[in-house]
């Protein structure tokens, strides 16, 4: 049964104000802790959880925390299967007994209004709530309300956390500040375990009912909540628990290192079965090498997300990369016709992504084996300087060198360089750009005049690098990691900030304007 919003809500906004419900739940809190008589004062109190004014609320949750936090210590809630009040008033009980099964149904009233206090429009209702319904979980577990002897869970208060969990994933509402309150408690290695096994109940539950469908509000808070979840990486970093139990820890599966591992891993992969809002996927391929894979027990489950986002193309494709180049070098994973679709990345868009830096990182280390065919390394040296000839200043300072060192790692491919029928044929390149297979695009029958016509570039930095070819090629690579970042406001402010020698560009100095005779406008005309 819950309580009204009328009398005494009402009655507080005449009087004094501020002072008066502050008085008025005051000495009700004092009543009702020191003597059972006044346990209907408890109805009094739970309507000020209703109010409409944000600071009545909040004096309110704190009094509420108060007194069923202590309520909890004396052991005055009804423990075990609650009966219905309707149950309470027919059936033979004591007063003792009565009054311990009220205090436990206004305690499931105070959680009732606390969770709908999460969904309140001001912020710092929703934190007061969030922060009181923690201390009731932290009661509940000192202070157990079901008698959990068998169960794998020991004492801790599930329901309870399922309960904020689903208030925390709202499909209406973005819950981010929220969500990051709520991280402190994250780092307690208890809740953060039954978090993530109610985030698993709470997708199912939400993506069954509405058919699969995509829903971003949602989804976005399930990302956000997720992403502020962080695995221990040793087992005895686990010593940090809301509750502590009595039993061994060895029993527990929160204070096991492969259990946590287990339900984070198993969280990830409910959440991404499911088709996500399309900006969704490239901010989980961001973190997904080093924030997820590292903390799953089988990293390899991530082959079937990582396969379809590498086939997407664009920009995800590029992000797909550095969880596939984690799967290939660290747990031997096969993926079929891997270069080739790495091959057909390139494209003119690869030079403005925002990942572009990334994406030559990973294309260079790659690329770094000396067991790789060279037509398949000429494929990659043609087409990279083909899409120099229009790659934006800051793109051609990267890939040049980037080329150059292709060459070094597989001399091979240095008959693109010294082709001396090149000349002659420079009409009839025989390189087909749009095919998509690296062995069928010609590269090794072609030659690199496009960096030929490259050292002609308006940029002396430009036609340096493309002259580097015209000489052999020393040993040593090029580094390219201080490149890679290179934007062109750097650039300019480098030039800029450079020393430049004084030029000469008139014999005769200027006096001004029309005033020399040496010249032909000076000669016919004149400023007057």
């Amino acid at each position: 049964m819950a309580p009204s919003k009328e009398s005494s809500v009402k009655q507080s906004e005449g009087g004094n104000g501020e002072t008066s419900y502050k008085k008025r739940i005051n000495t009700k809190t004092e009543l009702l802790l020191q003597s059972r008589r006044h346990a209907n004062d408890i109805f009094d109190v739970l309507e000020y959880l209703q109010s409409e004014k944000e600071k009545e609320v909040i004096f309110a949750i704190n009094a509420c925390q108060k007194i069923f936090c202590a309520l909890l210590e004396r052991g005055d809630l009804y423990v075990g299967q609650l009966p219905s009040e309707e149950e309470m008033v027919e059936g033979d009980r004591d007063a003792d007994e009565k009054y311990h099964i009220f205090i436990r149904h206004r305690y499931s009233n105070c959680v009732e209004l606390l969770l709908d206090n999460i969904g309140h429009e001001v912020f710092q209702v929703k934190e007061a709530a969030l922060t009181a319904l923690m201390k009731f979980a932290a009661a509940e577990g000192q202070h157990p309300l079901q008698k959990l002897e068998l169960s794998n869970h020991y004492n801790f208060p599930l329901e309870l956390i399922l309960a904020v969990v689903r208030c925390l994933l709202s499909e209406t509402e973005d819950m981010a500040l929220l969500i990051s309150r709520f991280q402190e408690f994250l780092e307690m290695d208890d809740v953060r375990y039954y978090v993530m096994s109610s985030i698993r109940d709470t997708i199912t539950r939400v993506m069954y009912r509405n058919k699969r469908a995509v829903m971003p509000v949602f989804q976005n808070n399930v990302f956000t909540l997720l992403t502020n979840i962080t695995i221990p990486s040793q087992s005895a970093e686990i010593n940090n628990f809301l509750i502590r139990q009595e039993g061994k820890y060895e029993d527990w599966k929160a204070a096991k290192l492969k259990e946590q591992k287990r339900a984070f891993e198993q969280t990830w992969l409910t959440f991404l079965k499911y088709k996500l809002p399309g900006n969704m996927y490239k901010k989980v391929l961001v973190i997904l090498h080093d924030s997820i894979l590292p903390h799953m027990n089988d990293p390899t489950l991530m082959i079937d997300f990582l396969s379809a986002a590498y086939s997407v193309g664009g920009a995800v494709s590029l992000l797909a990369l550095n969880g596939l180049f984690v799967l290939i070098h660290q747990h031997n994973l096969d993926y079929p016709d891997f270069y080739k679709k790495l091959y057909n990345l390139l494209d003119p868009s690869v030079f403005h992504v925002k990942y572009r830096a990334r994406f030559f990182h990973l294309a260079n280390i790659f690329l770094s084996s000396s067991h790789l065919p060279v037509y398949l390394v000429a494929a990659f040296v043609k087409r990279l300087s083909r899409l120099a000839l229009t790659a934006p200043l800051t793109g051609l300072l990267i890939v040049l060198p980037f080329i150059c060192n292709l060459i070094r790692r597989h001399p091979s491919c240095r008959v693109l360089i010294h082709r001396p029928s090149a000349a002659d044929e420079l009409c009839n390149d025989p390189y087909v750009m749009d095919e998509e297979d690296p062995a069928k695009c010609h590269a090794l029958e072609s030659s690199l005049w496009e960096l030929k016509t490259l050292q002609s570039h308006y940029h002396p930095d430009v036609a340096k690098a493309a002259k580097a070819v015209n000489k052999p090629l020393p040993g040593l690579e090029d580094d390219i990691s201080e490149l890679l970042e290179l934007t062109t406001f750097e650039l300019m402010e480098r030039d800029l900030k450079s020393q430049s020698q004084a030029v000469p560009l008139e014999f005769d100095p200027a006096s001004g304007l029309l005033k020399s005779g040496k010249e032909v406008l000076g000669v016919h005309f004149s400023l007057e």
